[in-house]
């Protein structure tokens, strides 16, 4: 007997059975796949895998909790309801709220020594940003700045606004109005609580709803909506911010907005042309503006020779040039 012809017939027998075997898996796999995404086609197909992989979870709600050192009676259930609905719509409004806290790495350090100096709670910071998330917007009533102060609030707290100049603009002065602003509603009210709902409300509308329903607890007061939601809102900003992976935000330390260093000038002339002046100090107009928001028009109106004083950065910028790389326009639109 022929051994080898043997064992190579014996192989040419078993090429067929692994092909045939490899032919059927692949079929098998490919009808699997062919399955599945025609199931995904259907409604019942597409809700079973949304069900399966899409999770949206409850949050636990802290047992303790204290603003500005005052207890939360978050026991309540109408006080612990409250505060839910504010940690769950910023804790899945993901992006808004990583802004947020990388925005506030940047301009919290500022903030912070201001309320410090001024025997403000720290946790007035959390106020800043749910006020305007740190970004200078006007609401509909024209409230403007990181502090979204009214016109006639900025003036009667000390901020210069005009049509050239609003200081409401200026972190650190509108953040002085604001602990002005602040200490007195405390003082006028009795609580910390009740001041931060009158930033919402204003101290009259606090005290007269405080009066009419014989309560002198921000957590007991019936409001509108808005003033009803408002210290919640601090509260869930505070809560997140302080224990961000613990609500799911995942961040590096490079991924935070860092402070920008800067020199100042102090100026107590006119300046007729912001462009040129900041052309003459190595930067654009542009940044001169972000640096410098209170600055409203393209000079500097100054006839009483008040001395303002002006940020710079201190290191240049790359990918940068101070002066257009074209020709400008000579002529008017």
């Amino acid at each position: 007997m022929n051994f080898l012809n043997t064992e190579e017939n014996n192989k040419n027998l078993r090429k067929p059975f692994f092909v045939i075997s490899f032919t059927v898996v692949v079929a098998s796999l490919s009808a699997f796949f062919i399955s599945s995404t025609n199931d995904l086609e259907s409604d019942l197909g597409y809700f079973d895998s949304f069900r399966q992989n899409y999770k949206i979870f409850a949050l636990n709600i802290p047992q303790q909790m204290e603003f500005a050192t005052e207890p939360v009676p978050i026991s309540r259930f109408d006080v612990k309801e409250s505060f839910d609905q504010e940690l769950l719509v910023n804790t899945y409004w993901q992006s808004n709220t990583l802004l947020n806290i990388k925005r506030a790495n940047r301009w919290f350090p500022i903030i912070e020594p201001i309320l410090a100096k001024n025997n403000v709670p720290d946790d007035f910071k959390y106020l800043a940003l749910i006020e305007s998330g740190f970004k200078n917007v006007v609401s509909p009533a024209g409230a403007a700045g990181y502090w979204q102060f009214l016109k006639t609030s900025a003036k009667e707290y000390g901020l210069e606004v005009n049509d050239e100049i609003d200081e409401r603009y200026h972190v650190e002065k509108a953040t002085e109005a604001a602990c002005k602003y602040l200490t007195d509603a405390k003082q006028r009210l009795g609580s910390w609580t009740l001041a931060a709902a009158a930033y919402n409300a204003g101290v009259a509308g606090v005290k007269r709803q405080m009066v009419r329903q014989n309560s002198s607890s921000y957590y007991d007061l019936l409001l509108n909506d808005e003033t009803a939601r408002y210290v919640f809102r601090i509260l869930a900003a505070k809560e997140i911010l302080s224990n961000p992976t613990k609500y799911g935000f995942q961040f590096r330390k490079t991924d935070l907005y860092k402070d920008i260093e800067t020199y100042e000038i102090t100026v107590d002339t006119t300046i007729a042309d912001l462009a040129a002046f900041a052309h003459n100090n190595n930067i654009n107009y542009k940044l001169l503006k972000i640096f410098n928001p209170w600055l409203r028009d393209s000079s500097l109106p100054n006839k009483s020779r008040k001395t303002y004083t002006i940020k710079l950065p201190k290191e240049p910028f790359s990918g940068f040039s101070t002066y257009s790389q074209g020709s400008l326009p000579t002529d008017s639109i």
